[in-house]
């Protein structure tokens, strides 16, 4: 067994834990609409128990669904009725040999559900953009502020007891143990708060008052369950506010709670005015918040988790060798792999399919946007069909032209099905959009799963053609065909010479002569020192993002209302407070010479000779003084697939080729081909793959047919002769 630290058993109060692999609570928004326990909560638990952590606290469940749910389907144990699903829920997990507890999580101001009237510790107008229970902004409205109403005395009390009343169903449904939530800005992290908590009765002031709430839950809890059932306690370690808690109250909340008999700290980071730190973009690196469980380690007896962007087996087993942490808590990791703990216990760690932190399909794409949750690069999660990939008993022989993430996922599931794939790239490397990473700071982490899948194809021997674009005779042979030929930069209309605008493309190419990711071959075009960026979206940001950390005066010129909207939020925050020339909380990277301008509504009129002149949404004219223009406008690269479409060619088009987009949609479509695609190949009129047919439908869609039950054949079956 490699990594003794990491899988040796823990004592956590009367509960022996098999190993120090944690699952921090992750809310997966995949309850049914009333906050019963569905199959998707179910199966995306066991698979996390089945992988191999040995402690697995299931997220954000409100003890009270009239005032609070932190996404529009979270769980809820506010009534008796939610036991007996909370009972199959908690079975899942036990049954791969897991201990597990559930999140008790009221998500007072930062509430998806109720938009309004919505109840916390202070009164207050609130703008969170970042945040799941977000004001909903219509597409022609203005930020106006969710208003939040102070919670009364007897609402507070009221709370303490739904509370308990909820930890008394988890642990009737036969959880092992219940977490508090209080970090991170919701209910009781806003009591406990010296920068969130304004009032002035005995639940706000001094940090006596402020850990009123949470010691009174604990108390109820313990005189409901019994102090042999354990209660944990997530919170805030540093808020990262300033007039938030800092590192002596961090510690001495956890000696107050210790007291109290809690029988773990599980420690997190920020609140939602500090989104950096709590949400931990690719910009933070591994383990940044180990500090705060070797300093609590030092004043506690109980066990300590800690998390934050763990992502190596390694690093976790050196933080527990050395007595910085009880136990490593992974969260975004499990959604990346939920094989991570099994795949380290077999010394299989170039397998795991590391997080990079993204927040793309676990936060923008479905939390946020009130959709279930998924993962960036692993198409997988939450979906249950993928459990069921079988291999194919009649290969077909496959053509994926694009190397880009799409394809890579295309090319990687469908080989692991047997289905016969040769992976066609025009350049020199596969990689797509994503070989630009290793430019833009603080992006790094994509190179992780960019190094992953790579390395999976070559594993798997697909058979790959680089440096060649196939014709369509060429790719006739194939059975099917998956266009996966990404974006391309273009330039809209525009007054004066079009052909002096430079892609992005060839802004962001490598400057490396000797690269050991790639052999050469990227075109590159320098820019000048004043460059403006004409374009939105990811093109816009990373390419801004690189020519402002090389000391280039970059201006950004959207013709949108709001640069970069359907960018991820988190990763937007810490870009805005690069552009302006400081950081995200805890950060410390290296200012950029010049601030970089981002100017709405705005286009580019006219392109002269040393200048540019825009045109803004009054149709005033402006002259900027400029050395290049650089275009971030792309569209989809659709000829190859509009050719072989024409020439009756048996194709489909996915990731970037359909729409521009991110990561998630990229890995997600490409994956979702290798899933389909079977012996039949039957396409029904939308173009889409027809897999799973009942036998009857596939046998009718594929025999031939034979003569009509008609008055004859009748004669015939019955033995008469026709005409007797």
């Amino acid at each position: 067994m490699s990594f003794a630290h990491l899988f040796s058993p823990l004592q956590l109060g009367p509960l022996t834990l098999p190993n120090r692999i944690v699952h921090v609570p992750t809310d997966i928004s995949s309850s049914h609409a009333d906050g019963e326990v569905s199959e998707r909560d179910i199966h995306h638990h066991a698979n996390i128990a089945k992988g191999g952590a040995g402690f697995v606290i299931v997220g954000a469940t409100t003890p009270d669904m009239k005032t609070g749910r932190p996404t529009v389907t979270c769980l809820v144990a506010d009534g008796d009725n939610y036991v007996p699903g909370l009972a199959r829920l908690a079975e899942s997990m036990h049954r791969y040999g897991a201990k597990c507890a559930v999140q008790l999580q009221h998500p007072g101001r930062q509430c998806a559900i109720p938009r309004y009237n919505t109840l916390g510790a202070t009164d207050r107008v609130l703008k969170l953009p970042w945040s799941a229970g977000h004001e909903i902004i219509y597409e022609n409205a203005e930020e106006k502020g969710k208003e939040i109403r102070e919670a009364s005395i007897a609402e507070i009390l009221d709370l303490v007891d739904l509370f308990s009343e909820a930890a008394w169903r988890v642990k009737q449904a036969g959880f092992d143990a219940v977490e508090l939530h209080a970090a991170h800005g919701y209910l009781l992290s806003e009591f406990m708060s010296p920068y969130l908590n304004l009032r002035t009765d005995r639940f706000g002031g001094s940090f006596e008052n402020r850990m009123r709430l949470p010691l009174a839950v604990v108390d109820s809890i313990q005189k409901k369950c019994g102090k042999s059932f354990p209660v944990l306690v997530r919170y805030s370690f540093e808020e990262w506010v300033p007039g938030g808690r800092g590192l002596e109250e961090g510690l001495e909340t956890a000696r107050v709670l210790e007291r109290a008999g809690v029988a773990a700290i599980d420690i997190s980071q920020g609140i939602q005015e500090s989104p950096g730190a709590g949400f931990d973009p690719m910009h933070y690196p591994q383990g940044w918040a180990t500090y705060a469980a070797e300093a609590t380690k030092k004043v506690v007896r109980v066990p300590v988790i800690t998390s934050h962007s763990l992502r190596d087996p390694e690093y976790c087993e050196q933080i527990i060798a050395e007595g910085k942490t009880d136990l490593v808590g992974l969260a975004r990791q499990l959604l990346a792999d939920p094989y991570w703990p099994v795949k380290a216990k077999y010394g299989k760690v170039k397998s795991i399919r590391r997080c990079i932190s993204c927040l793309g399909g676990c936060w923008q794409e479905s939390l946020m946007a009130k959709h279930e949750i998924a993962c960036s690069i692993n198409a997988a999660c939450g979906q249950p069909a993928y459990d069921d990939m079988a291999r194919t008993e009649r290969p077909v022989r496959v053509a994926v032209v694009g190397g880009g993430p799409a394809g890579m996922e295309a090319a990687r599931i469908a080989t692991e099905r047997g289905h016969r794939v040769t992976l066609f790239e025009k350049s020199g490397e596969l990689g797509g959009a994503m070989k630009y990473v290793c430019l833009v700071p603080g992006k790094e982490k994509m190179r992780w799963y960019l190094d992953w899948i790579r390395d999976q194809l070559l594993d798997l021997n697909v058979a790959i053609r680089l440096n060649h674009a196939p014709t369509v005779a060429e790719l006739r042979d194939f059975d099917v065909v998956l266009n996966a030929t990404g974006a391309v930069s273009y330039v809209p209309p525009v007054v004066g010479d079009a052909s002096r605008v430079v892609p992005f493309e060839e802004t962001m190419a490598c400057p490396k002569v000797a690269c050991e990711c790639h052999p050469g071959g990227r075109k590159m075009r320098k820019v000048g020192q004043r460059v403006l960026l004409w374009g939105d979206s990811y093109a816009a940001v990373d390419t801004a993002a690189w020519l402002a950390d090389i000391g280039r005066q970059v201006t950004i010129v959207t013709e949108n209302r709001e640069f970069a909207a359907d960018c991820e939020v988190i990763h937007m925050y810490v870009a805005r407070k690069r552009f302006a020339q400081g950081d995200a909380e805890v950060l410390h990277s290296k200012p950029y010479k010049f601030p970089v301008t981002v100017l709405t509504s705005t286009t580019v009129h006219e392109i002269r000779d040393g200048s540019v002149v825009l045109r803004d949404k009054d149709f005033a004219l402006t002259e900027l003084e400029i050395d290049d223009v650089v275009s971030c406008h792309t569209r989809p690269a659709t000829e190859l697939f509009e050719e072989l479409r024409t020439a009756g060619v048996q194709v489909l088009n996915v990731g970037d080729s359909v729409a521009p987009r991110n990561l998630y949609h990229a890995v997600k479509e490409g994956s979702a081909f290798g899933l389909a695609v079977d012996q039949n190949l039957l396409f029904n009129p939308n173009g889409a793959i027809v897999d799973n047919l009942p036998i009857d439908v596939l046998a009718q869609l594929t025999r031939e047919e034979g003569p009509s039950y008609t008055a004859k054949r009748m004669l015939e079956l019955a033995g008469v002769v026709a005409g007797e």
